[in-house]
């Protein structure tokens, strides 16, 4: 059986000083942004927190991100119910205003 090629996007970036090939499906530039924001993220937390292993930077930094997912999924949770709430109110409003 023949092995299909693959057709992920490689590169390479740096992220708290260390060197990683990436593989995405990707646009190598969403990756390279992605790559610098983590490394942003590891840095800043380092900047605070001196003297703390890489691998505790890592944790730390990856618990930062995904309270900002957590945070972001829920602010357009909230959007959703604004929306369907608005159309409830411009439904009312049709009725009650006269063409």
């Amino acid at each position: 059986m023949e092995k299909m090629e693959s057709s992920k996007n490689r590169v390479r970036v740096n992220i708290y000083g260390e060197e990683y090939t990436v593989r995405s499906d990707g646009d190598i530039e969403y990756m390279k942004e992605v790559a610098r924001y983590v490394d942003s993220q590891m840095r800043a937390i380092a900047d605070k927190t001196p003297n703390k292993s890489p691998s505790r930077v890592a944790i730390l930094a990856a618990l930062n991100i995904t309270d900002e997912l957590f945070r972001q999924k829920e602010g357009q949770h909230d959007f959703s119910e604004f929306e369907k709430r608005a159309g409830d109110i411009i439904s009312l409003l049709d009725d009650k205003i006269p063409d």
